[in-house]
């Protein structure tokens, strides 16, 4: 994950063993907004549908429901909740970005992800 604040740059990695994709951006959401101190406003960009469609369309249903979907069990929920929890407190807009499409800071969290893969191994 990248965090940038005016010329301030952090970057973070990790990895988690048996994990999916989606829990994996669900966690660097979740971390990038834990590193804050106070209330901000921020935004986060994200190539991933599901963490975007999934906290700016499906939450509100999803926690009219008692976290579950029409179908039945929500999957991640105990991260869906984290994040809401942490998200009570900050102005967020979220932003899609289109995957592989050469955008530099995509590029560069692409290359991170990667990066803690390989060296889980």
């Amino acid at each position: 994950m990248l965090l940038r604040y005016e010329d301030h740059e952090e970057t973070l990695s990790g990895s988690e063993p048996y994990t999916t994709n989606n829990r994996m951006e669900l966690t660097a959401a979740i971390q990038a907004i834990q590193r804050l101190n106070h209330p901000c406003r921020i935004i986060l960009h994200t190539d991933s549908t599901y963490l975007k469609k999934g906290i700016t369309e499906w939450l509100p249903a999803w926690k009219d429901r008692q976290w579950r979907r029409k179908e039945g069990v929500l999957a991640n929920v105990e991260l869906w909740q984290e994040l809401d929890a942490l998200l009570q407190s900050h102005q967020v807009e979220w932003r899609w970005v289109h995957a592989h499409a050469g955008n530099p800071y995509n590029q560069r969290v692409d290359r991170l992800a990667r990066d803690a893969i390989y060296f889980r191994k």
